[in-house]
């Protein structure tokens, strides 16, 4: 009898055993699967069943750790995109990151102040939409007609306007033909945690999404070594459109793909919408928008150093002690293009960024360019100064500014800027100058103003850099 009861004890105590190992496992595999965020084509991503815990896929941490970019391929590449490890999302910043996925998600949410929008016009714009929702793009396989990129760092109060604008747009223009790629650097705000957190959102939307870090900081490089400022933000670029140039194929079209490059601006569905229709519309190689800033009571065009018009010159005149009590005076010397402004008309110019631009992505399809800083003996400039010079070489020079776009880096002066410029909307049907056409001219002005900084200040010939470079046989030596 007492053996009967030993042996019953014995395995009781088995049971509780084995059930304490059971339980504690069950509880601990949360924290022993969490699996760090790949950068991925968004059909991979999709195996990841939708119902899975966001902690799973983001590993908590109560530190945030900096990470690179490692062994990135060059911009020109072919194969599938890489798949960089991010660093662990910081815990208290991952918390509060759901917020602000909802302000983007949901335009009608009012948790944060941003700039009021308008809806787009469904009439002017519908002819952009994808042509069938049943035939998806795949990232893998081809290229999707609407490519968004962006650069951002310590942007994290900017991001419901900016990103709920972003969705807007690929919700209307078909997101199965849309891709977002995004270059986070640095942050400690909660970008780099609600831009992690946004890729179920954007991918259950059936758009692609690429999101990666780098710890590339152009202002300490210059510290370092100056000029490299302008190498910095030129590969910070080139990573953001990467993932694109992994998707391409021989043999596949190059023409329909729009590059949308967008800085952290304040920006409504519309101005996009209009980029995108413009170009199109005018047959043009890249439209930008209007940037402004406000140094006074008044706005002032903010991007001055990279932006020059058929005439060489830069927008308003900057004297060489840097004042800029001219900027009122807008192409104070260019009688075109200050007609066309003053109409709210699309009009040429050499070369323009203005923080917003649509443009073609063939001539980086088809490797013959890319973003970067100046050579030896060429002027010394900004990298979209750099690459619209390129852009006139390769004969695409087809570059205009569309001035009803109007825009600004935060959302109260945003709100200043639409109340003194207008929204996009306001201009229709006021006789038809928004879509007024473009008598391109082929020939570049003779001379460009060359500005490195204030003080120096040259005329230079706009083809005299690129003279001395040596060509290959897929185009201009670039690199």
């Amino acid at each position: 009898m007492l053996a009967k009861l030993s042996l019953s004890f014995k395995h009781i105590t088995l049971f509780l055993f084995i059930f304490f190992l059971l339980v504690s496992f069950t509880f601990d595999f949360p924290r022993r699967n969490q699996s760090i965020s790949k950068w991925v084509p968004s059909n991979e991503a999709k195996k990841t069943p939708k119902g899975i815990a966001t902690a799973s896929r983001l590993p908590f941490s109560t530190e945030s750790a900096g990470a690179t970019i490692e062994n990135a391929s060059p911009i020109a590449s072919q194969g599938q995109p890489t798949k960089p490890i991010l660093r662990d999302g910081n815990t208290t910043l991952l918390q509060m990151a759901p917020t602000y996925i909802k302000a983007i998600m949901d335009l009608e949410d009012t948790t944060f102040p941003r700039l009021d929008c308008p809806l787009p016009n469904d009439h002017r714009y519908s002819y952009l939409k994808a042509d069938s929702k049943d035939s998806p793009q795949d990232s893998t396989t081809s290229r999707p007609k609407y490519f968004f990129a962006l650069n951002l760092h310590q942007r994290a109060s900017l991001l419901p306007r900016l990103f709920g604008s972003i969705v807007e747009s690929m919700r209307f223009l078909g997101p199965h033909n849309c891709a977002l790629s995004v270059i986070e650097g640095r942050s400690d705000d909660g970008t780099f945690e609600i831009l992690s957190l946004l890729r179920e959102e954007i991918e259950c939307m059936g758009a692609a999404y690429y999101f990666n870090t780098s710890d590339t900081d152009p202002e300490m490089r210059d510290r370092i070594n100056p000029g490299d400022r302008i190498k910095a933000l030129a590969e910070l670029r080139n990573l953001a459109l990467q993932p694109l140039m992994d998707c391409y194929h021989k043999g596949e079209s190059t023409d329909d793909t729009t590059i949308i490059f967008l800085n952290d601006v304040a920006i409504c569905s519309e101005d996009i919408l209009e980029l995108i229709h413009q170009r199109h519309h005018q047959k043009a190689d890249l439209v930008c928008g209007m940037d402004w800033t406000y140094v006074g009571p008044d706005p002032t065009f903010y991007d001055v150093w990279i932006a020059r018009g058929m005439n060489g010159d830069t927008f308003f005149n900057i004297p060489e002690d840097g004042d800029w009590n001219s900027a009122w005076n807008i192409f104070w010397n260019n009688p075109t293009a200050l007609e066309s402004i003053s109409a709210m008309k699309p009009f040429q110019v050499f070369s323009c960024w203005n923080g917003a631009t649509a443009f073609t992505a063939k001539p980086f399809l088809e490797s013959r360019i890319k973003f970067r800083s100046s050579h030896e003996h060429e002027c010394p400039q900004g990298e979209p100064g750099i690459w619209c010079t390129d852009m006139w070489h390769l004969g695409y020079g087809k570059i205009a500014v569309i001035p009803i776009v109007n825009i600004e880096y935060s959302d109260e002066a945003a709100t200043k800027i639409k109340d003194e410029k207008g929204y996009v909307s306001n201009w229709m049907g006021r006789g038809g100058e928004s879509d007024a056409r473009i008598e391109w001219d082929s020939t570049p002005p003779e001379a460009v103003k060359c500005m490195p900084s204030y003080q120096n200040q040259t005329w230079l010939p706009w083809g005299r850099q690129l003279d001395a470079q040596e060509s290959t046989p897929g185009g201009v030596d670039l690199v």
